[in-house]
């Protein structure tokens, strides 16, 4: 298991987070992240933000409807859609 040293930064204690770690996660420097404390176990994750219809709507191009593919949606059913 790896280790890490704890260090002191300004009034504050910090530690070293593996880039490994950081890259499978899509993590960088300002990134924010979920502290659990359980008895003497500290669990990091990555702090995901809930996207919703209404920022997916919000996100798309004005003209949306005009890029739609022709014909994608009178495919036959490839699975156990209803």
């Amino acid at each position: 298991m790896p280790t890490a040293p704890l260090r002191k930064a300004g009034g504050s204690v910090t530690v070293t987070v593996p880039p490994i770690y950081l890259k499978e996660n899509g993590l960088s420097v300002g990134s924010v992240v979920n502290l659990e404390v359980k008895g003497e176990r500290l669990t990091i994750s990555p702090a995901r933000k809930r996207v919703t219809l209404a920022d997916i709507i919000s996100a798309a191009p004005k003209n949306a409807a005009s890029m739609r593919a022709p014909g994608w949606d009178e495919l036959k059913q490839a699975g156990k859609e209803e």
